[in-house]
């Protein structure tokens, strides 16, 4: 493995996108579940200081992949901020406010707001990638919002400022999977360079404002680590930050932004039904179970609208095109 560019997705076969995206899928599955029971289930305090055990693991593995000759990445320099900027930014605010959200929201409704995502990133590959998509396609996305709006309004477990950090997330996730996209091909990054530099970037600054904040004291003093269970689930919490990571870059590296967002979408109708019956903090309504199932049927009709349609760039066929002029 190496840090070479990235090459075009017409590059890479069917089976390294469909395995990229499945495995994506299984991180994000598994991490949203670990993390909804350290931060809800054990009611760990600090979802700054998890993030900063995800960044640390995040360091080790790749510098020990780099020491072993596994992987390859270009040493630190000083064009490296340049080079990576702005992604530690939208890292660190996509890893804050997504730990903060899935601490504060049931897992269905962290999910079902999380589709907004998928709205978000097709706004900024239409602006800043010049991407153009299907109407059909940009149908289903409002679909999905329509489906998110109904399941957000009647929440019964309506929470002000979890409901600001979930929107803040979707749009660090969306900036961050297109600005991603963009530095695959930076000289001398590639995949492994952007995940190991931006977890060195940001983990000193993550951990001073825990410390500043009080968030630190809080996670050092917590009682329950002396039981064996949530240690495990702490150390487990942090490799699946480092592989979420990893399977994120991996996923973007061999398809694009938006796919990697409708894979997120994917696994999403799992985890949101899942979620009613395991986790014990999801109120049921029928308007809200409504809302929630408008919005996953959106999300299937744009994941197979993505995976079986051609490309969203691609104008052949005489399929009707959305493209936003600026």
């Amino acid at each position: 493995m190496s840090s070479d560019s990235c090459p075009g997705a017409a590059e890479h076969s069917g089976l390294l996108k469909l395995y990229s995206a499945m495995f994506y899928a299984g991180s994000s599955f598994v991490i949203t579940v670990v993390n909804k029971t350290v931060l809800t289930s054990f009611r760990f305090p600090s979802y700054m200081c998890l993030g900063i055990g995800q960044m640390l693991a995040t360091l080790v593995v790749l510098y020990a992949a780099k020491m072993s000759k596994r992987v390859q990445f270009q040493d630190f320099d000083r064009s490296i901020p340049f080079k990576i900027f702005p992604l530690p930014l939208l890292f660190i605010g996509n890893h804050i406010t997504g730990l903060a959200s899935t601490k504060k929201l049931s897992l269905p409704m962290f999910t079902v707001l999380r589709k907004f995502t998928i709205l978000m990133t097709m706004t900024l590959e239409v602006y800043i990638l010049r991407k153009t998509f299907p109407k059909r396609l940009v149908y289903s996305v409002v679909t999905v919002v329509l489906g998110a709006m109904v399941a957000a309004c009647s929440d019964l477990a309506f929470d002000l400022e979890a409901y600001s950090f979930i929107l803040l997330n979707d749009a660090f996730t969306a900036a961050s999977g297109v600005y991603t996209k963009q530095k695959l091909d930076t000289e001398g990054l590639g995949k492994y360079g952007v995940l190991f530099y931006n977890a060195l970037i940001i983990v000193i600054p993550t951990f001073l404002a825990s410390a500043l904040t009080g968030d630190l004291q809080q996670a050092v003093t917590f009682q329950d680590w002396v039981e064996v269970t949530f240690i495990f689930c702490f150390l487990m919490s942090c490799f699946m930050g480092f592989v979420l990571m990893y399977s994120i870059v991996l996923c973007s590296y061999y398809n694009s932004a938006l796919t990697t967002t409708v894979v997120g979408a994917i696994k999403n109708v799992a985890v949101a039904y899942i979620g009613i019956f395991v986790g014990g903090d999801y109120l049921f309504s029928w308007t809200n179970f409504l809302g929630l199932s408008i919005c996953m049927s959106g999300g299937l009709m744009y994941s197979y609208l993505t995976f079986i349609d051609k490309p969203p760039g691609s104008n052949a066929g005489g399929s009707p095109q959305l493209k936003i002029q600026t």
